[in-house]
């Protein structure tokens, strides 16, 4: 009950944030902003028993970008440029995709329910494919074998962000001189 409470509270506490990002009108209050929405998810991540996401989102969301938000913002304008006139495609855009989710959603099976896949399959699929992974410990087999590549991507967006910033400051820092 204390759980399902907490979850709720943490959901209306993400929609509130995300309203105040796509309402702010300054972009260090956005930034700021987005580093409370990655707070608040891997909060949420933690209540729902994903540590391990947790401490990615932790560290990748509410830290490392937020450091290259403010890297990028310190090197353009602080306030955003206003608006010629109302644009409706995104939000038509985000409806269409809110509702393509919904519909989505209506089609899972119930949560908790014995019927699911990863109740039917998962633990005799994981069983199965050990001796192809060579690694004893289920846990690491997972994580090691087939959580590699999506490891490798998140580091590849993480350097490329660096390498980005890296770049706009070396590009700041020559147009200092002349």
């Amino acid at each position: 009950m204390i759980e399902t409470a907490v979850t709720i509270l943490l959901l209306l506490m993400l929609g509130a944030v995300t309203i105040g990002i796509v309402r702010v009108r300054g972009l260090f209050a956005a930034v700021v902003l987005l580093g409370v929405y990655s707070f608040l998810m891997a909060t949420l991540f933690v209540v729902l028993d994903a540590v391990d996401v947790a401490m990615t989102e932790a560290a990748v969301g509410a830290g490392v970008s937020t450091v290259f938000f403010l890297g990028a913002l310190s090197l353009t304008d602080t306030v955003e440029a206003p608006r010629k006139r109302r644009q409706i495609m995104p939000l038509f855009v985000a409806v269409v995709t809110a509702g393509a989710l919904l519909w989505g959603l209506s089609d899972l099976p119930q949560f908790g329910s014995p019927e699911q896949p990863i109740h039917r399959d998962g633990a005799d699929y994981l069983a199965r494919s050990m001796p192809e992974t060579g690694i004893a410990n289920v846990v690491s087999a997972v994580l090691a074998s087939y959580r590699g590549f999506d490891t490798l991507g998140e580091t590849t967006v993480v350097f490329t962000a660096g390498i980005g910033i890296l770049a706009l400051l070396r590009r700041r820092r020559g147009e200092g001189k002349s």
